[in-house]
């Protein structure tokens, strides 16, 4: 197991701030402007179709290829670069607030992780909410990993991006609770603006209501609902933030500066370098929620992306790591 990292150092060493680029203030004006007429609407199920379109109009990679599999009794999808890496693996879980996504519309997404990393990713199909409220996608994303371990892959991370932040971080204080044998293969945690307290008690929806162009209080608040039906929002399982976080493996976090979602990674961040966990936080100044799925039009989006590849593929090379 790698070496504890100093619980005293500063919490700003693990902070790296990214001025806005100009070109980016440019683009994400014309974001802020396109998504001002539906800030906070509430969408159910018949918006599927609709963030779908969203997620496969992510600029694909040219060289990747895609397998349907099972793993672990849970269904999605392999995305394969073109001489993977043996041995290793990434678990991407996808986002959309536990009640949008699917593997296929992430494909586009996850190819430009495992281009950079030259490794293969799966993405499964938890079950989504309102039909299947908590706890089905911790459990389904808990299977997968389980699957994953008894194959040939020595070595894994996982990833996730929002929702699939929340169900990458809880799923990782899962395994640092259980046996041996499924701590072992597991070495890093890569997460994109991840959904780490459903209590809601981050002061950035407060501070952030104006700068975020998409989200609301009131509408979290209503999808949370959504989710966790009758489940308390302090259980471990549905808010990484109040889970086991000493043993965790190193985490890399990459989050906008314009999120109301801000403190869900600030918060995350500070109680795991307190824990010794071996985590930093990537600060996009100018940056909403979900800005590193257009990549090819912010730059952003391309350098957090290279950010998380960077970590990935250190951490899936690693020949100390030995957890």
């Amino acid at each position: 197991m790698e070496a504890a990292v100093n619980k005293d150092r500063p919490l700003s060493d693990s902070v790296q701030r990214h001025p806005l680029d100009p070109q980016d203030a440019a683009a994400t004006s014309a974001i802020r402007a396109l998504a001002a007429s539906t800030k906070g609407t509430q969408r159910g199920i018949e918006a599927r179709p609709l963030f779908d379109a969203l997620m496969e109009s992510v600029q694909p990679q040219d060289d990747v290829s895609f397998q349907k599999d099972t793993v672990g009794g849970i269904s999605g999808l392999w995305v394969h670069p073109p001489k993977p890496r043996p041995g290793a693996a990434i678990l991407h879980f996808h986002g959309g607030w536990f009640h949008f996504g699917t593997a296929s519309a992430f494909r586009h997404f996850v190819g430009q992780i495992v281009a950079r990393v030259k490794t293969s990713a799966f993405i499964p199909d938890y079950r989504l909410a309102p039909e299947n409220p908590f706890p089905a996608a911790t459990d389904d994303v808990w299977a997968c990993y389980r699957g994953l371990t008894k194959q040939a892959h020595h070595r894994i991370a996982l990833t996730g991006d929002s929702a699939g932040g929340n169900l990458a971080l809880g799923l990782a204080s899962r395994v640092v609770t259980t046996s041996p044998e499924t701590i072992s293969p597991l070495v890093g945690v890569a997460v994109l603006s991840p959904v780490t307290d459903l209590t809601l008690s981050g002061d950035t929806y407060r501070t952030r209501a104006e700068a975020d162009p998409f989200f609301t209080h009131s509408q979290v608040a209503q999808l949370v609902h959504s989710y966790l039906g009758q489940a308390e929002p302090h259980d471990p399982m549905a808010s990484p933030l109040y889970g086991t976080l000493v043993g965790l493996p190193p985490i890399c976090i990459q989050v906008g500066d314009d999120e109301v979602l801000l403190d869900d990674s600030q918060l995350f961040l500070g109680r795991a370098v307190s824990a010794g966990v071996d985590a930093r936080l990537d600060l996009w100044m100018g940056m909403p929620h979900g800005f590193v799925i257009n990549v090819g039009k912010l730059k952003a989006a391309g350098l957090a992306l290279d950010v998380v590849s960077a970590f990935l593929f250190d951490k899936l090379n690693d020949p100390a790591i030995s957890r």
